[in-house]
């Protein structure tokens, strides 16, 4: 078990938003399928320094009732997710590691319709994302994780402009990620995270954000090779989204307010984990189906990481 969060512990704590303008609302802040994989375990203690880079990728428009919308173009998301994580190596509560996550990105975003071009698109320092309570706990039988944090409107946002990068909000956040092992020798893994999103007001708009609840999984095979400790992860894994309050505002009509986004995913994931340099490397890519007012498409995602 331990040997898994040389690759997903440091990036479990990973969460960072996706920007969004609130009057075309049509997902959560958090990047999904991010923290699929070891979502439950918590790295070694000391420094660990972990890297993502997201790329998505959406073509469909999608009806509030999931129905195709006769629209063109494409919705683009890439972003580089540096995130710096520290894990006491004192315990607490029930033999709890207390650790703490500070995540800083850059993101270029754009909107282009196949009739009109380009209708907004930016790139930047973008909104950042912290963790200052997280507390794991690593056994046999299974490893948890109960995350706190906050997501901080440090990325350029302004009412109206079409270059935004950040999401112009405060957004409060719970989270837990857990990984069961379901073979004696931990060959197979069963991961899940959950995290619970709570949209403040967006500046200069007074329009809320409906809240969001998001879900990762994934089931990986460790295999070992017949030289060394390293080790090669292959598995299944997919994510969820769904939005679960009211949009409201002065310029939100009721329809609008009516609508609830769900996005679904299943893909693969894979990575190569290296015990004797504290190092891994990873890759995962999903396939969105049966969205309902969101846009549909896929998603593919590197990822390292160093302890120090």
């Amino acid at each position: 078990m331990r040997r898994l969060s040389r690759v997903a512990g440091p990036l479990a704590a990973c969460v960072l938003l996706v920007p969004a303008g609130a009057h075309a609302q049509s997902r959560g802040v958090y990047p999904l399928g991010m923290t699929a994989a070891g979502s439950g375990v918590t790295p070694d203690p000391g420094f660990t320094y972990a890297n993502q880079l997201l790329f998505y990728s959406r073509d469909e428009s999608k009806a509030d009732d999931g129905s195709t919308q006769p629209v063109s173009g494409q919705n683009a998301v890439i972003m580089d997710m540096n995130s710096f994580v520290w894990v006491s190596r004192q315990t607490l509560i029930g033999g709890a590691h207390y650790s703490a996550v500070a995540t800083l990105p850059a993101a270029k975003n754009q909107l282009v319709s196949d009739i009109h071009g380009q209708l907004s698109g930016g790139g930047g320092i973008a909104d950042s994302y912290y963790l200052p309570l997280v507390l794991g706990w690593n056994n046999e039988r299974a490893s948890i994780r109960a995350m706190a944090g906050f997501l901080a409107p440090t990325g350029r946002f302004a009412e109206g402009a079409s270059d935004n990068v950040g999401s112009g909000y405060w957004t409060p956040t719970l989270s837990s990620g857990q990984t069961v092992p379901l073979t004696g020798n931990n060959a197979v893994t069963f991961s899940v995270f959950q995290l619970y999103e709570w949209h403040t007001t967006q500046q200069g708009t007074g329009t809320k954000p409906g809240d969001t609840i998001n879900l990762d999984y994934s089931l990986i095979r460790t295999f070992a090779f017949a030289k060394g400790p390293t080790r090669l992860q292959v598995g299944l894994a997919g994510y969820e989204q769904r939005q679960t309050t009211a949009k409201t505002g002065p310029a939100v009509t009721a329809e609008q307010s009516r609508e609830r986004y769900a996005i679904n995913a299943l893909g693969f994931v894979t990575n190569l984990v290296f015990p004797n340099h504290r190092f891994t490397a990873g890759v995962r890519f999903f396939e969105e189906f049966g969205n309902r007012a969101a846009y549909q498409g896929y998603s593919f995602q590197m990822s390292g990481a160093v302890s120090f």
